[in-house]
């Protein structure tokens, strides 16, 4: 809604015949039946209400005309009560449709979908058009989504089990929409297999999760719970019915064993070590790899069947059979969002479409992800007009800038409104086209949620929130404010370092009293509470027990992290192991536990993506695993590089290599010992809370010959640090007779190589604009022992962060082509020779 709830009811109430009630709607918590959306597409919400008076149901819409709400359109109801009352783009993305669940029965809603014509108010759902529970959402297909919804109708059978439809509007008809089944069954799927768990000898729950299994493409499941069925001696629904999906399900498979299926089957990023470092490329659900590990980096398939690549340092977009639509020639591309990405080269953001055409006419210094066919953009302010270095706009699909750049600052559009900043003390709420519908005298507004909005009177003073007109309708209280949500909002209560986190509900009462270190929203009614691991140093972090919205905890204060609930499930860490958990906050049954922390995310229905201890893994629901990175990486024979872990405490996380196949075993065991002291494997207590967090890691950077170059990175992060400290060293290993090499082996014993490198890279910060970020008078040359690696062709001295240059700068490092300093190089020494003889 984009008015808050009781400002909407008192509304109605105003528009209503004496004696009238407004309705109630039960599920999933009591609220009253109200909605604000824009229903004509003019960018202004109406607002839909339904009333019962003498007995009988009636559905009003209001629209604001002039400064006045008016009675828009008044249509008697069904049955004796609502189930249902929402908005969202069913017939066009260019505007809402208004759904209704008309109760006509204990379990039997009808459903109404109501669009706006010259005529007036028009149902476009046949008469016929029952169901028990119904879900309204933009579910991805093939393409991805598109903009509109599709209905999911659950229409109630026997006992707990429902048939599931899902339909669209599609070409003025209702289609059933079975493009987006494989996307939307496996939550049906899950919820059957809880029903064959609680009660195995129920055959139609079988028979249930078969169909369902089906829809979601687990053919093999599939087949094995349609047999279960058959075992029965008592069919359901008959014989012939399950004989008749056994065949299909089983020409399903078939028809998915060719090269159809290897064209259509869905991909997932995999990672393997290799002599030129860590590769990424994708397998299937069955962990065959089906585009080899050949890109430097490897993300998630979007629901469009897309995904960002790197290959070469450049990024690009493929598709699920590995060809490019995006030619990687961009230095990064965010996800998309409504057919829009976002892509970055050297000249600056620029929006392209998901076939790679360029829309934006220009580059820009930064483009936001589309929301609502809208994306903000700040340019620069040559004038530093309302005191402010950039100024802020808004683009359409197109790339075109329909809101030009005028803001301070601007926020994302939400149900076609937005909050933008035109100056100090002054803030405004606009609509898609930058019309202003309101202006706010604060030193800051936030973004809206129910209708309103968090703000400081003065920039130093507490947040309360507002209406949209600019009414308070929270006094400032607290010292930090978040947008509402379901009408509920998290706030601040502490004055100190410390936090005294709480929830409140659209009259400001406390729902959840404020006294946690920290409280996340994980969606579907749930929240993760939670409390200090040491209330003395709260920034050290917190263990979170998960709790329903008005604030009934469901369980112990156990959790270092919790994801948000998806499909009723949410990943989740006590720091030893990572499972999933179901909506009762306790690990959900059917689902394995791995050791170690991180995330867990049911990718397909058998198939779980496993993010723990900063490697990634997939395994099944049995707990097998179906792909991990190999922990070997074979050399030329006999020499091998070999992965270690180092975990002696929850926060102290060390992968360190550890090299095979040397002649002699001494000097084997002092060149493993020195990588292990190099990697930071050192003693840290087990049981002992740390103030930091340490991980370290390795790849392999170069390999010729009998030249090993291993790069050793960590990163320590200080508790309630701005951010933590990156480490870089490299050990270049001759595999001959493990001699660690330094920077002086490379030159000619009686050569000034100190001097020389330092006027080449003094040259280079001089003339090269790429170095422009260094610190004014901080170079004053290499040191002796400056850090270094090698290529094929050059040398390449680097500086640790802050040494030369700001920490965002990194590793500042300049590259030294060897013909260049050839008279200095060494040839006839082992370090040269190693690489090139």
């Amino acid at each position: 809604m984009s008015m808050s709830e009781p400002l909407l009811l008192q509304i109605v109430n105003q528009h209503i015949p004496a004696g009238a009630t407004v309705v109630t709607i039960d599920k999933p918590i009591q609220h009253p039946a109200v909605y604000a959306a824009d229903l004509t597409g003019d960018g202004m919400p109406e607002i839909s209400a339904v009333y019962q008076l003498n007995s009988e149901l009636y559905l009003l819409i209001l629209k604001f005309v002039q400064g006045h709400w008016i009675k828009m359109a008044l249509t008697k109801g069904l049955g004796y009560g609502v189930t249902l009352l929402t908005a969202a783009p069913v017939t066009s993305t260019a505007r809402n449709n208004l759904i209704v669940g008309w109760q006509i029965g204990a379990i039997w809603s009808k459903l109404a979908v109501y669009e706006w014509t010259e005529s007036g108010l028009t149902d476009i759902a046949p008469d016929d058009l029952y169901y028990s529970y119904a879900e309204i959402v933009d579910i991805p297909g093939v393409h991805g989504r598109d903009g509109k919804v599709e209905i999911a109708l659950w229409i109630h059978d026997t006992g707990e089990a429902y048939r599931v439809e899902i339909i669209r509007w599609q070409q003025n008809q209702w289609v059933p929409a079975t493009d987006v089944y494989r996307a939307y069954f496996p939550k049906v799927v899950e919820y059957y297999e809880q029903l064959t768990k609680q009660y195995p000898d129920y055959v139609f729950y079988w028979y249930y999760l078969a169909d369902a299994q089906f829809h979601a493409g687990s053919y093999s499941a599939a087949l094995t719970s349609v047999q279960k069925a058959l075992r029965f001696p008592e069919a359901y629904p008959s014989r012939e019915n399950l004989l008749e999906l056994e065949n299909k399900i089983k020409q399903a498979t078939t028809a998915t064993a060719g090269t159809h299926a290897r064209v259509t089957t869905w991909l997932y990023p995999v990672s393997v070590r290799t002599t030129s470092g860590t590769r990424w490329g994708y397998m299937d659900a069955q962990g065959h790899i089906r585009l080899e590990p050949v890109l430097e980096e490897a993300q998630a398939f979007q629901p469009n069947g897309l995904a960002v690549v790197v290959k070469n340092g450049r990024a690009g977009v493929i598709n699920l059979q590995g060809q490019y639509v995006v030619q990687p020639v961009y230095d990064s591309i965010n996800s998309f969002s409504e057919e829009r990405a976002m892509a970055i080269d050297s000249q600056g953001f620029k929006m392209i479409n998901e076939q790679g055409t360029v829309l934006t006419k220009r580059a820009y210094p930064f483009i936001a992800d589309m929301h609502e066919g809208r994306a903000m953009f700040y340019d620069n302010n040559p004038n530093q007009t309302n005191g402010s270095p950039s100024l802020y706009g808004y683009l359409d699909a197109s790339g075109n800038e329909v809101i030009r750049a005028q803001f301070a600052s601007a926020n994302d559009f939400q149900q076609g409104k937005a909050v933008v900043q035109i100056k100090d003390q002054e803030y405004a709420l606009i609509d898609r086209n930058g019309n202003r519908l309101a202006t706010y005298p604060y030193a800051f507004v936030g973004p809206l949620g129910n209708g309103l909005l968090a703000f400081q009177k003065e920039s130093s003073g507490k947040y309360g929130y507002i209406d949209e007109r600019g009414n308070i309708r929270i006094q400032p209280k607290f010292t930090s404010a978040f947008a509402f949500n379901d009408g509920q909002a998290i706030v601040n209560t502490a004055e100190d370092y410390k936090s005294n986190y709480g929830v409140i509900n659209m009259q400001g009462s406390f729902v959840i009293q404020p006294a946690y270190n920290d409280i996340r929203e994980l969606g579907e009614n749930r929240y993760a509470l939670g409390k200090a691991i040491d209330a003395e140093q709260p920034y050290i972090g917190s263990l979170y027990a998960i709790a329903e919205l008005n604030g009934r905890i469901l369980t112990e204060f156990i959790y270092r992290n919790v994801e948000n609930y998806k499909h009723g499930l949410a990943s989740a860490s006590d720091g030893n192991q990572t499972y999933l958990l179901d909506l009762s906050g306790r690990p959900a049954p059917g689902y394995p536990r791995v050791t170690g922390a991180g995330s867990m995310e049911v990718v397909a229905p058998d198939l779980i993506k496993v993010f723990v201890d900063q490697r990634l893994s997939y395994v099944n629901r049995a707990g097998k695993v179906i792909w991990q990175q190999n922990t070997i990486v074979p050399l030329q024979p006999p020499y091998q590089v070999r992965e270690e872990k180092y975990k002696p405490n929850r926060d102290y996380l060390v992968y360190y290599p550890q090299v095979d196949g040397l002649a002699n075993q001494t000097e084997q065991g002092k060149l493993n010992a020195k990588l292990k002291e190099l990697s930071q494997v050192k003693p840290v207590p087990a049981d002992q809370q740390l103030d930091y967090t340490y991980t370290g890691d390795f790849d392999i950077t170069f390999y010729q010959k009998q030249l090993l170059q291993l790069q050793l990175t960590g990163y320590n992060y200080p508790a309630g640090a701005a951010h933590g400290m990156p480490t870089m060293v490299y050990a270049i290993i001759n595999l001959t007779d493990g001699q660690l090499y330094e920077l002086k082996d490379l030159f000619k014993p009686d050569s000034d190589y100190v001097k020389v490198l330092s006027q080449i890279v003094g040259d280079q910060i001089k003339n090269d604009p790429q170095y422009s970020y260094v610190f004014p008078d901080t170079y004053t040359g290499i040191s002796a022992d400056q850090p270094f690696f090698v290529t094929a062709d050059a040398l390449h001295l680097y500086f640790n962060p802050y040494d030369i240059a700001p920490y965002a700068a990194g590793f500042p490092t300049f590259t030294i082509p060897f013909s260049q300093i050839m008279s200095i190089i060494n040839t006839e020494g082992s370090f040269w020779k190693a690489f090139h003889l």
